[in-house]
Order: structure tokens, then C-alpha cells, then sequence
């Protein structure tokens, strides 16, 4: 992913984050009041707006320095959804005597349909992977840049693996510019603070 800097957004101003997940969907009524609905995203992308986690002065200031390092929308960063941020028994693949690496993913499941979704961006220190419901404690390492697990030995044929994790979202600003009015002495406000997703 170009234009990407491996840095979170400051997770005590995105927990007052309002947004989530969305799609594009065409919708055509018909002259006789039907409706003709076309998908045209297969895969979800977030949107939030962070202006109502901006509590403390502090706060204002760390936000200032994190979009000048980011240049606005030019580079994108990581980005904690407080809805979203966590994975358990998720299955990453099952092995086959050779393959040696596997992408985290998660699963939605509602009603018989499922969305997956690559993880791209673990926490650091929050993957746990498992072999048969068995935990490796050693023998595998994670990219938390990409999301791919590679074992040093390939699981055995018909070996499910599985993982709990944490994760943060690939993001970026939707604005090049700045709007930040300060209302007192300890507090200053952005009236939308837009974030986006950004596809793996």
C-alpha cells in the first residue's frame, strides 16, 4: 500500500467516533413502484466522523501534529473503530502439507450469508494462532503490516488454523484541510473530522 505510515490514529480521540461500515447501492423504482437494486461494492468500506472525540486542548494539539504528519489525505495510517476491533476463532485456512502462509480475515455471518473481510493491520501483540484448537505458542511469526501468517513449518494436511486478534482499520483523512475553531482556552473544535477507509 503506497503513501501509508504504520502509526495509529490517537485512540482516545476516535472512541468518541460516530460511523462505521457502508456500501454504494443503485436503486432504480420502476414506473410501476418496484425497485431494481444493483450492489456495487462487494466489500464494505468504514466512514466515521472523530470531531466528538476532541475533549481537551491536549487533544486538539496531538490531532494538529498527526495531520501534518499525514500531509492531510496524502498518507494513509491505522485507524482504531471501537464498534469493530476485535477477532476470535476466526478460521485463516487448513493445511496442506505445504502451504506455510495464511491471510487473517474475519467473518460476518448473518442469515446465511457471510461477508469476509482481509485483515490487513493486526495489533501488535494480540495474535494468537492455533492449530486444531490447540494454541501454537512458537513456530509462526505475523506481518502486522499485512496481515499474513507464515509458519516456519507448514501445518499437516486437513490442520485447521485458526485466530484470535486484534486490528486496527487502513485509513485516511477526507480532507486536505484543516478546520479548527477554538472555542475557549482548553478547547477547540473541527465540526467534521472525516475519515475513510481504504481498501487492502
Amino acid at each position: 500500500m503506497s503513501g501509508f505510515h504504520e502509526v495509529q490514529f490517537p485512540p482516545d480521540i476516535s472512541y468518541g467516533a460516530s460511523g462505521g461500515p457502508g456500501y454504494s447501492t443503485t436503486v432504480v423504482t420502476t414506473v410501476s413502484g418496484h425497485e431494481r437494486r444493483n450492489a456495487n461494492w462487494a466489500q464494505a468500506r468504514g466512514r466515521w466522523n472523530v470531531a466528538h472525540g476532541l475533549k481537551k486542548r491536549e487533544q486538539v494539539a496531538a490531532l494538529i501534529a498527526f495531520f501534518r504528519a499525514r500531509k492531510g489525505r496524502a498518507y494513509g495510517f491505522r485507524f482504531k473503530d471501537w464498534t469493530d476491533f476485535q477477532a476470535f476463532a476466526q478460521v485463516i485456512g487448513v493445511g496442506d502439507g505445504t502451504t506455510k502462509t495464511f491471510q487473517l480475515i474475519k467473518r460476518y455471518a448473518s442469515g446465511g450469508e457471510i461477508e469476509t473481510r482481509v485483515i490487513t493491520k493486526p495489533v501488535a501483540g494480540t495474535v494468537k494462532v492455533y492449530r486444531d484448537g490447540v494454541e501454537a505458542a512458537s513456530g509462526w511469526s505475523v506481518n502486522t503490516a499485512t496481515g499474513i501468517v507464515t509458519f516456519t513449518t507448514a501445518p499437516g494436511a486437513g490442520v485447521q488454523v485458526t485466530a484470535d486478534f486484534e486490528f486496527d482499520v487502513p485509513a485516511r483523512f477526507d480532507s486536505d484541510q484543516m478546520d479548527i475553531t477554538i472555542e475557549t482556552y482548553q478547547i477547540g473544535s473541527w465540526g467534521q473530522i472525516i475519515i475513510v477507509e481504504i481498501r487492502p
